[in-house]
């Protein structure tokens, strides 16, 4: 027999490492998908969550130029800053070209410029809504973004609009009965999620682990907004921690357009599928014979 057709006959099938990472894969997805529901069923589980009337009664009142509550109005600047710049970035089409759902991310963040500037003008139930509406897209957006760049670039088309109709249903569902234990599942499970993506899937892009300094400014902004007069005080009443709430979310804001600005296509794993991709085109083997057996033939 050929020494060439020999190695040929006793090389191992590809099939079975494809299989393997069939598998690993589908683990890593039903890990992600067994987080989201978990999270559902805790906050499912709790029992209705109501609205605290007393949040609405924050540290900083003072009002300049006629505005009540300016210092807290003031700080949603930089979510429309931002905001315009991620669209902007967007619509040039980049390089790498960027997906529908960071387009939906960065108008969800300047919707909510509009819609906590109006809310903090005069915070109640009635105008807080229109705060936590475009929050929602913001955050289904961002986690449909990340999702499909980790586990499938088909997803996007599939998951994106689902996905907002089911945060803005969670605002809904608040206002009505005044429950926010979906409010909640939409606003931390993308949270929760981040690492878990990061830490199990393959990255398509350089810089992703930005995302962790983004979420680390999150979390500030949530301890930001518990410690509201705390903050005031130590500040000698100049800087609120709601103020400061605002900041450190934009700041999240911030290096989610940065990484977006800075990343770059990472070249494709051989052998290595996600959910919605296709198969990858079969990889061209040599058949050059190797030295000993070119040798044995001569």
């Amino acid at each position: 027999m050929n020494p060439y057709m020999r190695a040929k006959k006793n090389a191992p099938a590809p099939f079975p490492v494809l299989a393997g990472g069939a598998a690993l894969r589908h683990w890593r997805e039903t890990v992600l998908v067994m987080i989201c529901l978990a999270m559902l069923a805790g906050f499912m589980l709790r029992g209705p969550m109501a609205q605290n009337p007393a949040y609405h009664d924050f540290a900083d009142h003072r009002q300049f130029f006629d505005v009540p509550n300016l210092f807290d109005v003031a700080s949603n600047l930089p979510f429309l800053i931002i905001g315009i710049a991620g669209i902007a970035l967007v619509v040039s089409q980049g390089k790498p070209p960027l997906s529908e759902s960071w387009l939906m991310f960065f108008i969800g963040s300047v919707a909510t410029f509009f819609g906590s500037s109006y809310y903090h003008l005069a915070p109640s139930n009635e105008t807080l809504v229109w705060d936590r509406l475009p929050m929602t897209v913001a955050f289904m957006a961002m986690f449909v973004a990340l999702v499909h760049e980790h586990m499938g670039e088909r997803l996007d088309r599939f998951l994106l609009v689902p996905a907002i109709l089911l945060g803005l249903a969670s605002a809904v569902w608040w206002h009505v009965t005044d429950d926010l234990r979906l409010y909640f599942w939409v606003q931390f499970t993308p949270m929760v999620c981040i690492p878990v993506l990061l830490t199990l899937f393959p990255g398509r892009y350089t810089h992703r682990g930005d995302l962790l300094y983004g979420l680390g400014l999150y979390g500030l902004a949530k301890f930001a907004e518990i410690w509201d007069r705390q903050i005031f005080a130590l500040t000698g009443n100049t800087v609120s921690g709601h103020s400061l709430k605002h900041m450190f979310a934009a700041g999240a804001l911030l290096v989610v357009l940065f990484m977006l600005r800075r990343r770059e296509r990472v070249a494709p794993v051989l052998c290595k599928r996600s959910v919605g991709d296709s198969w990858p085109k079969p990889v061209a083997i040599s058949t050059a014979p190797i030295n000993g057996e070119h040798e044995a033939q001569s």
